[in-house]
């Protein structure tokens, strides 16, 4: 085998069936790439590069074109994320108070940091600006789910809750 045959990556399989259906709800809507985009991230919950290709086809779109929608806007995402994302808020409230000590406490325990996601698809962890809580500093989220005043141990009884989970 030649080192090009090597080198080539195999391109994940995805069932396409339901990008086709997202696609087909907003094939005749002007500007209909954003809401397409958003279908198909919450069908697949990210989106997969087959998606991308299929929707510049039946769109008419370069895919250099979607590619630059989808990493401009941080909404998107292009790899699989864990199902619970827990966001550490590093705002000026939030770091003061030791952000920086539970994004590092995160990092330990799960082995994953800003923007990675742990293998068993559970955990994304991501270090965001603000959360808008800035009186409960310092402040994560886990999903929906709010908790502030967190220390190192609060972290680890908050990681330990959702790891019991499933």
């Amino acid at each position: 085998m030649s080192d090009v045959a090597e080198s080539v990556e195999v391109e994940e399989e995805v069932d396409l069936t339901g990008a086709n259906a997202v696609i087909d709800k907003f094939i005749d809507m002007k500007g209909a790439l954003m809401p397409v985009l958003q279908g198909i991230q919450e069908h697949y919950g990210f989106i997969p590069e087959p998606t991308v290709h299929l929707v510049a086809e039946r769109l008419n779109v370069y895919a250099s074109q979607i590619y630059g929608v989808l990493t401009f806007y941080a909404q998107f995402h292009l790899k699989p994320r864990g199902k619970y994302i827990i966001r550490v808020c590093m705002g000026t409230a939030c770091h003061v108070k030791g952000a920086g000590r539970i994004g590092d406490t995160i990092a330990e325990r799960l082995g994953i940091g800003h923007a990675e996601t742990t293998e068993d698809l559970k955990f994304t962890a991501e270090y965001v600006a603000c959360i808008g809580a800035c009186g409960m500093a310092p402040v994560i989220m886990v999903n929906d789910d709010t908790y502030g005043s967190i220390t190192v141990q609060k972290t680890d009884e908050v990681i330990a809750k959702y790891q019991a989970m499933d």
